[in-house]
């Protein structure tokens, strides 16, 4: 496909490439653990956690048993493994049911046994499962709050770790004293295995004192009981060192930039000179297309720091703060932030969507702008910039038609952000 016949579909195909080269069909085979003696049970939480399922299935050889939760419509077909759904970003009664469930599959190995966790992003609002003296709708409320006052995904991972009866290093310990052997897909800036899904075979080295600092710095209010619970010993996750986690071993088998650089390939075989940023990226959506316009307008007019034609990759996982009623993610939020900056720019076209298929709580995967966009906007009685402050982006991009629409890819290596200047 050429760029410039076709820049949207262009931009399509490097966004498919990448969701693609994440594809745990493709990746699992490559990191199985030894068979066990004993039993081979499997457990796991995420997006892509049915998918791992069904790739473990095709490659291992030898009687597997154990059940995955996954988030609702991204199901995966499995004969040996059980597939339960739940919801997600906002926990519900089923992931409590399954996290339960995945606790009582794992109880009572042995030494001879093998668990192989399962993980994608996504896991730690499935597998949701409160301490003694919380409840369910504890958990929602602090998770309601941490997604909508703009906190990073490593402070909520925090927050909820110290929440929590399985994550923080708690579902290792729990395997203990099996052999634990996980596979993780990475949707998190910097892949650190302990913030992946709220690291649930992670040992935590952060401190309950931490988290609570987390909930004084964006203003939370917690009720006496969750204020009281964090104070407790129960809010205290495993540590690097305990010994429950001697046998346990962490692999990433898909990560964000393994992803921008499948695409990165594509674009320079097309002919484009190719400028990665990382798989890194974080901050206020709003203001990262912000500084994204500022680069394209950088080789639009004077070809630095790269010549065009050119293509700007970005990953990472940026965030909003919720101040409008509109209906947004961060995927859009940033897209309509870059179409407002760019003002139009000639030659400069973008694409930005959720390697998951969903961005914010929308079944899309984000939206593509062009030089034409704010003009089709206005001539739709459409305005940007209100748009943009309402929080209303998938609102925007679905009068346009210029929405990403996917449906479940079944893998999760967060954004996918590209930038075409031609």
């Amino acid at each position: 496909m050429q760029f410039n016949d076709d820049p949207k579909g262009f931009l399509r195909f490097l966004f498919d490439t990448a969701v693609a080269a994440a594809d745990p069909m493709k990746q699992v085979s490559r990191y199985l653990p030894e068979p066990p003696k004993g039993r081979t049970v499997v457990v796991g939480a995420g997006k892509g956690s049915a998918r791992m399922a069904e790739a473990l299935e095709a490659c291992w050889d030898g009687p597997l048993e154990g059940v995955v939760v996954t988030r609702y419509g991204h199901e995966a077909p499995c004969e040996k493994i059980e597939i339960l759904s739940a919801s997600h970003p906002v926990p519900d009664a089923a992931g409590e049911r399954a996290a339960k469930r995945i606790l009582e599959t794992v109880s009572g190995l042995t030494e001879d046994d093998l668990v192989i966790v399962l993980i994608s992003g996504g896991g730690s609002a499935l597998l949701s499962l409160p301490p003694d003296g919380l409840t369910l709708e504890d958990k929602i409320s602090v998770n309601r709050a941490l997604l909508r006052c703009g906190a990073s995904i490593d402070e909520v991972n925090c927050v909820r770790k110290h929440l929590s009866a399985i994550k923080g290093g708690r579902l290792a310990a729990a395997i203990h004293p099996a052999r634990c052997h996980t596979l993780m897909i990475s949707d998190v800036p910097g892949d650190d295995p302990a913030i992946i899904a709220s690291g649930p075979t992670v040992g935590e080295s952060t401190t309950a004192e931490d988290a609570k600092a987390i909930i004084r710095r964006y203003r939370i209010d917690l009720p006496d009981h969750v204020a009281q619970h964090l104070d407790s010993p129960l809010a205290a996750c495993v540590k690097p060192d305990d010994p429950r986690l001697a046998r346990t071993g962490n692999h990433i088998i898909a990560t964000p930039l393994m992803s921008l650089e499948a695409a990165a390939e594509k674009a320079r075989s097309a002919g484009l000179n190719v400028l990665v940023l990382g798989d890194t990226i974080e901050g206020e959506a709003s203001e990262v297309g912000i500084v994204h316009a500022g680069i394209a307008e950088a080789i639009h007019h004077h070809d630095i720091p790269i010549a065009k034609p050119a293509l700007v990759l970005s990953g990472g996982e940026t965030s909003v703060t919720v101040k409008g009623d509109g209906r947004g993610g961060r995927n859009v939020e940033f897209l309509l932030s870059l179409a407002v900056h760019l003002n139009g720019l000639a030659g400069v076209h973008a694409l930005s969507g959720d390697t998951d298929g969903v961005d914010g709580r929308e079944e899309v995967a984000g939206a593509v702008i062009d030089p034409d966009t704010l003009k089709r906007a206005r001539e739709a009685g459409i305005d940007a910039r209100a748009s943009l402050e309402n929080n209303d982006g998938h609102g925007f991009f679905e009068a346009l038609g210029d929405q990403v629409i996917t449906g479940p890819t079944l893998t999760n290596v967060n954004d996918f952000r590209a930038i075409l200047v031609l």
